[in-house]
Formats: C-alpha cells, structure tokens, sequence
C-alpha cells in the first residue's frame, strides 16, 4: 500500500462581475436634499443606461444628519457639536453583469458626473468565477491521475508496481490571485481579481504488486 497526494492547478479568468456603488446628495433642509436626490437619481440612471447597463438594484435610501466637526463649552465641560446643519441621503445601487472587462470600468467613468454635482462613489467590485463546481471535478480527476503518476515513481524505485486505486479524498480548493499559492484551511475564495488560480489536491492510497 502506498499513500500520496496529487495536485493540479488551472488558470482561469472570471466571467461574471458585481459592481457597488454608492449615490450621496446632501441638503440644507430635508425637502431640499430630497429635491436634489430625486435629480441626482434620474442622472445616475441615465449614465449607467448610457453605458449599457440599464439592469440595475437600487437599495434602500437612508437619511443621516450633517452635524459640524468640532467641540464647543457647555456648562463648563467640553462637548461634541451636536447642531444638525444638513441631511445626507444615501443609495446604494448594484450592477451584475457578463461584461467583466468593462463594468470595473464605472468606478472611473462615474467621476464624469461630478461635472453635474452628482456624486457616485465605487463601494466595491468583485470578480466571480461561476464555472468553480464544474472545474473543481475536472481537476480532481487530473489531481488524481498525478497522484498515480508520483505513486507509480516512487513504487518503481523500490522495484515494486502500482496496481489499484483504493481510495481518494480531495483536498479543499483554493482560488487565488493568478499565480497565488495562499492556502487556508477553509479554503481561499478570491473576489478581488478579475483572472485567478484554482489549485487542488487529493490524497490518494494504491495497493502495490
């Protein structure tokens, strides 16, 4: 019986992207930022149509008080300013889309609608490899067969041959930067880049004749 562990590795690129972004409109008063939110919305959805992506998730809208920086005395102590001077409304939007390569694209065109006092912030992207389930069987079985490769090696220098597979067990997978080699025990999941490594292993056990 001989025991070994095979691995194999595949570049892939991702081909599905998650783009977040983040609409700010602020006010004097809450009909003000209100009034503003509702143009600056019609703006934000006119680009994004303009830039093919009109399938879009709008999330919920939230108000937040604009208060000053600062301290200031009261009764002989000093305190944070607590004067509301405005209102902020914030939105969330979210685009999913195939077209990896021009979505990332947004955090950098959305600077153009500052020109119309718009602002549109990137909250995040994430790159997103769907085809994970079915690499991960293809690679188990190459991982597999290079467990009988090294088994095969090892066996024949001591004059002996491998006969059958008894049992495998795969490994957790890995999905890195391209080229990475990080390895966790729960297994890496990387969203940050948009073309990956996926590594694999299996520990695989030979009976010998």
């Amino acid at each position: 019986m001989i025991q070994v562990t095979g691995s194999s590795r595949k570049n892939v690129k991702s081909d599905l992207c998650v783009w977040n972004g983040v609409l700010q409109t602020e006010g004097k008063t809450l009909e003000e930022a209100r009034a503003k939110f509702q143009g600056d919305q019609r703006r934000m959805i006119a680009f994004l149509e303009s830039k093919g992506f009109a399938k879009h998730t709008l999330q919920p809208v939230y108000v937040r008080d604009i208060k000053p920086h600062g301290k200031e005395q009261a009764e002989g102590a000093e305190r944070e300013l607590s004067q509301r001077v405005g209102y902020q409304l914030v939105q969330g939007v979210q685009i999913t889309s195939e077209r990896v390569d021009d979505l990332p694209n947004l955090a950098a065109d959305c600077l153009s609608l500052l020109a119309d006092d718009v602002v549109v912030q990137t909250a995040g992207i994430q790159y997103i490899y769907t085809k994970l389930p079915e690499a991960r069987l293809a690679m188990m079985a190459e991982a597999t067969d290079d467990a009988r490769r090294r088994a095969e090696e090892i066996a024949g220098r001591g004059g002996r041959a491998v006969r059958e597979l008894r049992t495998a067990r795969m490994g957790v997978v890995q999905v890195n930067p391209l080229h990475g080699t990080a390895t966790s025990w729960e297994g890496n999941m990387d969203t940050s880049t948009l073309e990956k490594t996926i590594s694999a292993t299996v520990s695989a056990e030979f009976s010998l004749k």
